[in-house]
């Protein structure tokens, strides 16, 4: 009998534990209802991605530590169910005179009401928009639990980059890896993903599932396009980028080992790819934030129609108002433009802005 596995690629927002929670426990009914038997959420999911200076704070890792438990309560009666969840766990262990860092990004793996197993990020990245070892240690050991006969072995991002992590998870007898995933977009990324990826997976000769994070936080934006890949680096499953979704992966046994099967998305276009994160970014950004809307200043430069023609495909053209007269003293050549700019998008334009105002700060910034 094959086992159904679900990649849970879903966007939560940061430090709402029990929305977040929620979120995955209304997935793993879904997905449980689909037959699934394993659902793979991602990297430090109860949180969301990255939780920063929250970490360092007690009462924050007690309230993820809470809404793990509630996950696990609330799941208790879906019989076989595994669900993977990412949080921090752990403080620092003070004396009288130093404290001492315990803190991890972590692992658990959930089913029947209990945590069966919990597992440490080996790997912390500490470049570009990383800052993991300020707030974690490295965990040791490995997590190689069993759904329906198969053993899982559990990797945390990073790990899945170096040797050792999936090396030592094989050794503990892992039969197929599960990689739970928050990687930041830029432009070339997915390629460079599946290709490390494809590396990992033929160097321990086991077949691998890319669980990922969708969604923006700040000025990072995380695409999603989860995927599988066979024991020989082969793509035999990717989901669609830039938004959620249940990836629904079937894992049957064979002569020759573990086959993977699931739907495969379409690869979008490099161009395609930074516009959905354009898009993305900008409406998560207003969204997570509670901003009703954004107004807009208009040129009737090309920059500011991009600027614009984003942020009506993120919000939609009931959200974006622009105003041109900031910006008519630059001429009736933009100006004319500028309502052309608005139609062709749909949104409204403003010309109720106090010109005198505008001039006045421009000749303060003139001085």
């Amino acid at each position: 009998m094959a086992l159904i596995l679900c990649v849970a690629q879903l966007n939560f927002v940061v430090a709402d534990t029990v929305g977040n929670g929620q979120k995955i426990i209304t997935a793993a009914r879904a997905a449980y209802a689909r037959g699934a038997r394993l659902l793979l959420t991602p990297e430090l999911s109860i949180c969301g991605y990255a939780a920063e200076d929250l970490f360092l704070r007690p009462a924050f890792i007690a309230a993820c530590d809470d809404a793990v438990k509630t996950v696990a309560r609330e799941l208790a009666g879906l019989k076989g169910m595994h669900v993977v969840v990412g949080h921090p766990t752990g403080g620092d262990v003070r004396s009288r005179s130093v404290a001492v860092q315990r803190r991890f990004n972590a692992a658990s793996v959930l089913s029947e009401g209990r945590v069966l197993e919990t597992y440490a990020k080996r790997e912390l990245p500490n470049y570009q928009v990383f800052d993991e070892r300020r707030y974690f240690v490295p965990g040791q050991g490995t997590c190689v639990f069993q759904v329906e006969g198969i053993s899982v072995g559990l990797l945390i991002c990073e790990d899945a980059w170096f040797d050792e992590p999936a090396r030592l998870a094989r050794e503990s007898g892992a039969e197929i890896l599960a990689v739970i995933n928050a990687s930041p977009f830029h432009v070339g990324k997915g390629g460079e993903r599946a290709a490390r990826m494809a590396d990992r997976a033929r160097a321990v000769g086991l077949p691998l599932v890319y669980a990922h994070l969708v969604g923006g936080q700040d000025e990072v934006v995380f695409d999603g396009g989860s995927f599988v890949l066979d024991s020989n680096g082969t793509l035999a499953g990717r989901s669609p980028g830039f938004q959620e979704d249940l990836f629904m992966v079937e894992v049957a046994r064979e002569s020759t080992g573990l086959r993977l099967s699931a739907p495969t998305a379409p690869e979008q276009a490099a161009e395609a790819e930074l516009w959905e994160a354009l898009v993305l970014g900008v409406r998560d950004y207003i969204g997570k934030n509670g901003f009703p809307g954004v107004l807009l200043g208009l040129s009737g430069g090309i920059d500011s129609a991009l600027v614009l023609a984003v942020a009506v495909d993120a919000l939609g053209r009931d959200k974006v108002q622009g105003c041109d007269d900031a910006f008519a003293l630059y001429g009736r050549y933009f100006l004319d433009r500028c309502p052309r700019h608005g139609r062709a998008t749909g949104c409204s334009l403003r010309r109720d802005f106090d010109r005198a105002r505008v001039r006045g700060v421009q000749g303060v910034a003139g001085e």
